[in-house]
């Protein structure tokens, strides 16, 4: 994340020591976005994980009443 949002980000000849206010705004929106992607995937490898337990569990309780 720090890599890819500097390069979007920031030019690569630095032209003052501090940053633009673009480049703080644009910084600020990369992080955000993989902020939510990380969000959203956590909570859909949480959900696939939840299915694959009951299925797990399903496929269990078939077997054992054979």
């Amino acid at each position: 994340m720090t890599q890819a949002c500097h390069r979007k980000c920031v030019p690569p000849l630095y032209k003052e020591s501090e940053l633009s206010k673009g480049e703080c705004v644009c910084l600020d929106r990369c992080v955000a976005k993989y902020l939510e992607v990380h969000e959203r995937m956590g909570k859909k490898l949480t959900e696939l994980s939840l299915q694959d337990e009951e299925l797990l569990k399903r496929m269990q309780q078939g077997s054992g009443s054979a």
